[in-house]
């Protein structure tokens, strides 16, 4: 048991990245430009989550996870001439799974299924 305990202490950890990135010279309208970045993110096997103001994504490294970034980024810079990237980065040791368990920690809570679209 002791082993796996220093496995899991050293070696498991969680990146959760919540990325948004769009370009500012194409209009209103940026969702053609989105789907791009989430092709990408989709592309990488990961799991992640898309929501109205931001796609998270759970990596087991830091550096995989600002590859993602890069990736989203190259493939809207071919055309874009500005755009803009928002990233937030929880880093946790010792844990995964991360971007289910964080939602069913709230809905526990609660005692009850939150609101789905």
């Amino acid at each position: 048991m002791i082993l796996k305990e220093l496995i899991v202490k050293f070696f498991v950890m969680s990146v959760l990245i919540g990325i948004s990135i769009f370009p500012l010279d194409k209009g209103e309208s940026v969702s053609e430009y989105v789907a791009r970045a989430v092709e990408v993110i989709e592309k990488s096997g990961l799991p992640y989550l898309l929501t109205p103001m931001e796609t998270v994504i759970e990596t087991d490294n830091i550096e995989s996870a600002l590859k993602i970034v890069e990736d989203c980024f190259k493939a809207l810079e071919r055309d874009c001439n500005r755009i803009i990237v928002n990233i937030k980065i929880d880093f946790r040791k010792a844990k995964s799974g991360r971007i289910k368990a964080k939602i069913e920690s709230v809905e526990k809570k609660l005692g009850k299924s939150l609101s789905k679209v």
